[in-house]
């Protein structure tokens, strides 16, 4: 028998809720939330539930896909939102498919166990993102995710309120894409994913925010988890802090460094991370959590005679990185009020070497960043809800120590232009919002906000003005036409400004114009059918002096005789472009009636730049066709099948100087990328991978056991992923994935 606990709240204020009945379904087990809004039911059978909550006053809620056993106490967090008391049948709609409560666009949520089982992502939240429709991904085996074609460096990442510069082991500096996520799925409540139209509370970002909401310890007693997984092996503490608190405490170390060793690879990398959160109720009113996650990065080469020509063409990312924030939850009256003090930090060490094994391209890093930020949400009638906050932030440690030979940095003439850079400095920005939700009538609801925000290390163009707007049309109960329009600013990366002595002077804040039209339907309590198109405009987009016919758009970055490393280079805004397209949606939710479960999408899309030698090129994300499907199965509480088929048509490439000739007439080497034909050469091979995994359960007096078999590509196909010049033979060869990669997961809960 286990324990289900948790409480209940209220959507739109947060004050909890008291009287509320929780019941399993299926089962004759249940309890009523106390003044506190907590409840605990207790002898609960070892299995996967639905627990439904309802209240007088309120929307009836059900949350599938529980999973109890009689080791970890089970603890979830229940939300209802408030309606006029109806007589007759009401209609219990899944919290998934509910918002925040206001008008907001291109949104999608994810729960902690879609994305645990999901084939083929390794229980990575930002390869579990991937999924959804408008994301593109660069590389198979990478978290570049570029949405609605924009560049990766354009999302922005939230964990519990902190906003975070990347959320990945060996990240890439300048961008928010890395090989693997460094957050342990097993601590993640949800995760949202907004593709556009997301109101004035975000800002610094053009494209997306993914929030990502971690959960509490259990409150009932110590319990623990341990995973193995085709990466590492990770452990997971959690339990009370007397009547008023909970812990949660996560630990993992990657494996991959004794496989690659043992392989005989050129390049080694290992990994720790972190996680722990605590939270304590200080009053009925008042509330604490501490968060901190951190992450240890080392890659190194393995020398060898046979491995030194491979090693000189790949960079070596090791890194160190943090995050931390203390939140207070106050509740209001009518509303509820949220303070974060928050602290990022990342020590960059990146390096290349030449065949011989000697350093040429080395740069340090140290970035760190501190600060406040404060949310207000009340609601000043039944029909209004105003939203006003503020965020600053001061980058105190900003240290640079670049080398880039001359040889990787060549001019526009093809001259050498080496880079030797020593310099620190500090950052000052900060942002102001307010947003207000007014329903004018039973089936309008008109949502207008503006943002302002601050750049202080800039010399021009400091301040940003961003206007946005949302018309919803309740078409009928269950169906919703959307209008949304809006102005996103983003500040240009740190690593930027030290690529150029003019970059500080030429580079300000980039823009973009963003118009969305939805239509979305929640065709039963567990299938929701959406269908939405867009349009991006661009402006003051960083241009490349030294690449005339590029704008800057880097993703994962690992070779520097491609060419010119993180921004490293001058840089001005003139550049512009546009991205639009459609995409069609549909997703059903596991429930107890249908215990099946998936989504499907089709994202059409283009995306075109001007860059300074005034001609349109298609963009480097350009990914004309998108289209993922998957689908699992779970007959019983015990077994568990799923498959995922992910297809997409590829990027654009550039191709590359190959004879004598064509470098004498433009003045770069054999080898060299032929930006003439900037994203004009062939594009990559259509790429497709189906993936599938089979998760078994065994539920013991105690503890749980979940084992599963994960085959990525069972078809074996070689997606390439890019082309790369080969100096040895003299030839471009395409770079392919390995092809199928199987893997097992073991995780015991106890």
């Amino acid at each position: 028998m286990g324990i289900v606990s948790g409480q209940v709240i209220d959507l739109n204020t947060q004050q909890p809720l008291i009287g509320v009945s929780v019941a399993v379904v299926g089962t004759k087990r249940g309890a009523l939330s106390k003044k506190d809004g907590r409840f605990v039911i207790t002898k609960v059978p070892a299995g996967v539930f639905s627990i439904k909550a309802t209240l007088i006053g309120y929307a009836p809620d059900v949350k599938s896909d529980v999973v109890v056993s009689s080791g970890k106490p089970t603890t979830i967090e229940i939300r209802l939102s408030s309606q006029e008391v109806q007589l007759g049948e009401t209609v219990v709609i899944s919290e998934a498919f509910r918002t925040d409560g206001q008008s907001i666009s291109s949104t999608q949520l994810l729960t902690s166990e879609e994305v645990r089982r999901a084939p083929g992502v390794q229980e990575d939240v930002v390869r579990a993102i991937a999924l959804l429709p408008g994301v593109a991904v660069t590389q198979a085996g990478r978290n570049d995710l570029a949405i609605r074609g924009g560049a990766p460096f354009e999302n922005l990442f939230l964990i519990d309120n902190i906003e975070v510069p990347n959320i990945n082991h060996f990240g890439s500096q300048g961008s928010s894409g890395g090989p693997l996520s460094l957050i342990n799925i097993a601590l993640v409540r949800d995760v949202s994913l907004s593709t556009g139209g997301f109101g004035p509370r975000y800002g610094d970002r053009l494209s997306s925010v993914t929030n990502l909401t971690l959960r509490e310890g259990n409150d009932q007693r110590f319990a623990g988890e341990l995973n193995v997984s085709a990466t590492g092996v990770g452990l997971i503490a959690e339990g009370p802090i007397g009547e008023r608190g909970s812990y949660l405490f996560s630990a993992r170390r990657s494996y991959l460094d004794l496989i690659f060793t043992l392989a005989g690879f050129g390049f080694i990398p290992e990994y720790w991370d972190f996680s722990s959160k605590v939270t304590y109720e200080l009053s009925s009113t008042d509330k604490l959590s501490f968060l901190a996650i951190g992450a240890l990065d080392k890659l190194k080469f393995n020398n060898t005679q046979d491995n030194l020509y491979n090693n000189s063409r790949v960079t070596a990312p090791s890194q160190n990185q943090y995050f931390a924030g203390l939140t207070w939850r106050h509740l209001l009256g009518n509303g509820y009020m949220n303070v974060t003090l928050g602290r990022t930090f990342t020590y960059y060490n990146t390096v290349q070497q030449d065949s011989l094994a000697n350093d040429i391209f080395k740069t340090v890093t140290t970035e760190g960043e501190n600060s406040l930020r404060a949310d207000v949400v009340t609601f000043p009638t039944s029909s209004m809800e105003l939203n006003v906050g503020a965020i600053v932030k001061y980058a105190s440690t900003l240290d640079y120590k670049v080398v880039l030979p001359g040889f990787a940095r060549l001019d526009a003439t093809g001259t050498p232009a080496p880079l030797n850079v020593d310099t620190s400095f500090s950052a000052l920005r900060g942002g102001v919002y307010a947003q207000a939700d007014w329903a004018a009538t039973d089936r309008i609801k008109i949502t207008l906000g503006a943002r302002g925000d601050y750049y202080a290390f800039l010399e021009n163009n400091k301040v940003a003005l961003s206007p946005r707007a949302t018309l919803s049309y309740l078409l009928s109960p269950e169906m919703t036409l959307r209008l949304s329009a809006g102005r996103y600013y983003q500040s240009p990366q740190y690593i930027w400004l030290v690529g150029d002595a003019s970059n500080r002077a030429n580079l300000r804040p980039i823009r973009a114009d963003q118009a969305i039209l939805g239509w979305e339907w929640i065709a039963t309590p567990d299938v929701k059918i959406q269908v939405e198109a867009y349009y991006k405009s661009y402006d003051a987009y960083p241009t490349r002096t030294f690449r005339p016919q590029a704008v800057l758009a880097p993703a994962g970055f690992d070779d520097i005789y491609t060419d010119i490393p993180f921004g490293l280079e001058p840089l001005t805004n003139s550049g512009t472009g546009t991205a639009y397209g459609i995409e069609f949606f549909i997703q059903k939710k596991l429930s107890a009636s249908v215990p099946i479960y998936g989504l499907a999408s089709i994202s059409i899309n283009r995306t075109q730049f001007v860059a300074l030698d005034g001609q349109t090129r298609v963009g480097s994300f350009d990914t004309p066709i998108i289209s993922t499907i998957a689908v699992g199965w779970r007959p019983d509480a015990e077994w568990e099948v799923s498959s995922k088929l992910r297809m997409s048509q590829g990027l654009p490439s550039t191709p590359y100087i190959t004879t004598g000739s064509r470098a004498q007439e433009t003045g770069f080497p054999v080898g060299s990328l032929d930006f003439d034909f900037f994203n004009q050469g062939a594009r990559l091979p259509f790429f497709y991978a189906l993936d599938a995994r089979l998760d078994r359960r065994w539920f013991f007096t105690g503890w749980q056991l979940i084992v599963y078999v994960d085959v990525q590509n069972i078809t074996g196909r070689k997606n390439v992923s890019g082309y790369k010049w080969n100096q040895q033979t003299q030839s471009v060869e395409a770079q392919a994935s390995i092809g199928v990669l199987p893997s097992i997961g073991i995780n015991i809960q106890f």
